[in-house]
C-alpha cells in the first residue's frame, strides 16, 4: 500500500526566503512555501528567483510543497558554457 499520493503542480519561483525554502507562484494561481527536496541538495542544484519548478504537495496541507525538480530555462541553453577546469589526472605527466 502506497504512504500517500502527492499531488504535483508547476511553478515559478517568486521569492528566495530563509533556509532553503522559496514562495512559488502555481501555474492555478495560488501561491504556496516549499522547501527544497534532499535529492537536489545531495545534488547541489541551485534555484534562482524566476526558475521554472515542479513542486510536490500533500492533498493534506496545500499550503506547503517540496521542491523536486527545476526545469532547464531556454536562455541558459543559448549562453556559452564556461571552460573546463584542468584538474588532476593520475599517470599523467609530472613536474
Amino acid at each position: 500500500m502506497a504512504k500517500e499520493e502527492l499531488i504535483q503542480f508547476e511553478g515559478r519561483v517568486t521569492e528566495i526566503l530563509p533556509d532553503a525554502r522559496f514562495r512559488v507562484q502555481l501555474d492555478a494561481g495560488h501561491e504556496i512555501i516549499a522547501y527544497t527536496a534532499g535529492r537536489m541538495k545531495k545534488n547541489r542544484i541551485k534555484t534562482l528567483a524566476g526558475d521554472r519548478v515542479t513542486i510536490e504537495m500533500s492533498p493534506y496541507d496545500l499550503e506547503k510543497g517540496r521542491l523536486v525538480f527545476r526545469h532547464k530555462d531556454e536562455r541558459a541553453s543559448s549562453a556559452p558554457r564556461p571552460p573546463q577546469r584542468q584538474g588532476y589526472r593520475p599517470g599523467g605527466p609530472r613536474r
